[in-house]
């Protein structure tokens, strides 16, 4: 069986990788404006010309995803698919496919809570931002028949892709970069890269431990004490994802109320409820995406879609002067 596994690494990967000893290998630390954020890698290397092209190679491949799935832009695979005439199945690349299948269990799974086909909803949402202003209920309703989770057909025996209605805007912002987290990630275990640590901006992923640190690697999340004062906690995650949605960061206020950036494809508004949402699983696909779903159902909800998934999931509430915490039935830290 191993050395099948190897024939197998070979074909994908040029090369079958056994555990190094790496005792005596090099932190290196990269960061390099990818798919709109400072994309970070941390790894350990043996040397740095080693450790400089591995991490060429690794933005490499998370530029070649960007320009799959950015909804930005116009010349992007997602965008040249959604230029196509509706109705008629399109062949895309394998790394679409796979992502579209991935955002569209989920949008099953919460009822289309998370729903990748919001593009319209959210390019008006942009506007209004600028703006600082609503965007019309005339306007909604104009987008609304090119929204609906239910309006793609995908056929995996062909890998093709049938957009159901005209003028459809697909948007993948709640899970590419965690998906470009996990192939990033890829490509370092590739390169006989065993000790790493990959991020964009509020998705990150980790494999072994730091030489420095063998519980893992240190990460801080916003916890809440017994006065409701909120301060940073420390966990060490190895060979675990982690993923942060809400709106502390990115909001406008219009008509003295906050709306997150994050918009409910149900109503076409930006979130209202203010919550944070971080979620740790074993891939950050999953991290980001479920925790943008998360965000968009509530605490109530999101709880029960987090014991039903088994996530863990810890949920800040910050709509009241007292701070919060709510934490999944599987939350072990």
């Amino acid at each position: 069986m191993r050395v099948l596994f190897c024939l197998l690494g070979f074909l994908l990967f040029g090369g079958c990788c056994s555990l190094p000893d790496d005792s005596a290998w090099q932190r290196f630390e990269y960061v390099d404006p990818e798919m709109g954020v400072d994309f970070h890698l941390k790894f350990y290397a043996k040397d740095r010309p080693t450790a400089e092209r591995i991490a060429r190679q690794t933005y490499a491949r998370v530029e070649a995803l960007n320009a799959i799935f950015s909804d930005y832009d116009p010349t992007s695979e997602l965008n040249r698919l959604c230029q196509k005439p509706h109705g008629q199945p399109i062949k895309v690349s394998r790394e679409l496919f796979d992502i579209l299948q991935r955002a569209q269990i989920l949008a099953r799974e919460t009822d289309g809570a998370f729903d990748i086909t919001a593009g319209p909803m959210i390019r008006l949402w942009r506007i209004a931002r600028k703006q600082q202003k609503l965007p019309t209920p005339e306007a909604l309703a104009a987008v609304k028949p090119r929204v609906g989770f239910g309006k793609i057909k995908l056929n995996g025996r062909n890998r093709t892709v049938t957009l159901r209605a005209p003028q459809m805007q697909l948007d993948l912002g709640g899970i590419a970069k965690g998906y470009a987290v996990d192939e990033a990630m890829e490509i370092l275990k590739a390169n006989c890269i065993h000790r790493a640590f990959v991020a964009a901006s509020g998705d990150l992923l980790t494999s072994s431990p730091p030489l420095s640190d063998p519980e893992g690697w240190r990460v801080l999340i916003r916890n809440v004490d017994q006065f409701g004062n909120l301060y940073p906690r420390t966990v060490h995650l190895k060979h675990q994802a982690l993923s942060t949605s809400g709106d502390t960061e990115q909001f406008v206020e219009i008509n003295g109320r906050r709306y997150s950036h994050i918009v409910d494809p149900r109503t076409g508004y930006g979130l209202t409820h203010r919550m944070q949402v971080t979620v740790i699983s074993e891939a950050s696909t999953q991290s980001d995406s479920h925790a943008t779903a998360i965000s968009v159902v509530g605490i109530k909800h999101g709880l029960k879609f987090a014991k039903q998934k088994k996530l863990q999931a810890i949920i800040l509430d910050l709509k009241t002067k007292k701070p919060r915490i709510t934490e999944s039935e599987w939350w072990k830290w």
